[in-house]
């Protein structure tokens, strides 16, 4: 790809990815309910999630389901109901949250939040409606290799977004470290997660196409 294209892409991503949206919302619901390590586990789970919608969308998957209502629906839908599903859980275990200063390190709880950082992000359609609409703007078809093209700008805007949402679990967990010297004030930011996480799904869920 042409260099000015390349850096054209990345600016715009940043600008878009810094407004913080629904990938912040769950990174710092995941921070405050639960610390560092599952927010920056989710992060890169959902990151990974992010890619594959990108690589739905260069081999043409993407566009399907962005002129389908019904695709668009259920894989919005689907998104809401897991958000919801995670936002009650972490409200029900606010009074059992793991220690800061061990961050929950076990592997299976990292395991565990990359898997549900996945689930978030490949099931958000507003993600695959973006890569859908834009990815194919900045593609220089005189340079051959398509796909490849829609692939590296894929890759340069979720490392972008790697990059920012992991500053902003970092900052997160900071507030959650300070809260925890408290048990009440920790079982508080649990519950702030919880909702947060709830909150996010609902307005996935009512909002978007409806055609």
């Amino acid at each position: 790809m042409s260099p000015d294209r390349l850096l054209a892409f990345a600016a715009m991503s940043f600008l878009l990815i810094v407004v913080p949206g629904p990938s912040v919302l769950f990174t710092v619901g995941r921070a405050l309910a639960h610390g560092r390590r599952a927010a920056l586990s989710s992060v890169v789970g959902n990151a990974a999630g992010a890619y594959v919608l990108v690589v739905a969308v260069a081999f043409g998957v993407g566009a399907l389901v962005a002129s389908s209502a019904v695709a668009f629906t259920v894989l919005k839908l689907a998104g809401a109901a897991y958000l919801v599903y995670l936002g009650v859980r972490t409200w029900r275990q606010r009074g059992t949250l793991p220690d800061p200063a061990t961050d929950g390190g076990a592997a299976h709880g990292s395991l565990r939040t990359l898997r549900e950082g996945f689930v978030v992000g490949v099931t958000n359609p507003k993600t695959i409606v973006f890569f859908a609409a834009v990815l194919p703007q900045f593609v220089d078809p005189a340079q051959g290799h398509v796909t490849g093209q829609m692939l590296l700008l894929g890759l340069v805007f979720n490392v972008i977004a790697l990059a920012s949402d992991s500053v902003w679990g970092m900052g997160a967990s900071v507030a959650r470290d300070w809260f925890a010297r408290s048990p009440r004030r920790l079982a508080a930011v649990g519950r702030i997660g919880g909702l947060s996480m709830i909150g996010l799904g609902v307005t996935v869920a009512v909002t978007g196409r409806k055609d």
